[in-house]
């Protein structure tokens, strides 16, 4: 089944390493996509975004042993940057400030899905629907 839901980085990180960080409702939407067999969706910044967070020490977790989750958790559907999400990013970026943010936002804008954060900016932005 197609995605309906896009995971931001801090969704997908504690996803795959702290799933009691998740809210009650991302859990439920989590656990639903499971049962539905449903693949959810990522943007393929967040794989850099990993990365950054691995380089700097922000994260306590090795990018193999995160990567290999990708096969024990909920499918996982990467979306690359397109040129209409590219396009997107431009007229977000001086709201969001953060380009790596403004990728997921216009990537979830872009494909029409619903998007799990907890990214307080994004979330008061109103720029996409949110599950927080």
């Amino acid at each position: 089944m197609d995605s309906r839901f896009l995971f931001d980085t801090h969704i997908l990180i504690r996803c795959l390493t702290e799933p009691a960080k998740l809210s009650r409702d991302q859990l439920r939407v989590i656990e639903r996509a499971a049962a539905l067999d449903e693949r959810v969706a990522i943007s393929d910044v967040t794989l850099l975004e990993i990365a950054f967070l691995l380089s700097a020490g922000r994260l306590q977790v090795g990018m193999n042993d995160l990567l290999r989750d990708f096969e024990n958790r909920p499918p996982i559907r990467i979306l690359p940057v397109t040129p209409e999400i590219a396009s997107d990013v431009v007229s977000l970026i001086h709201t969001l400030r953060d380009p790596l943010d403004a990728a997921i936002v216009a990537t979830t804008r872009v494909h029409g899905l619903k998007l799990l954060t907890s990214d307080q900016r994004i979330i008061a932005s109103g720029l996409v629907s949110v599950i927080e």
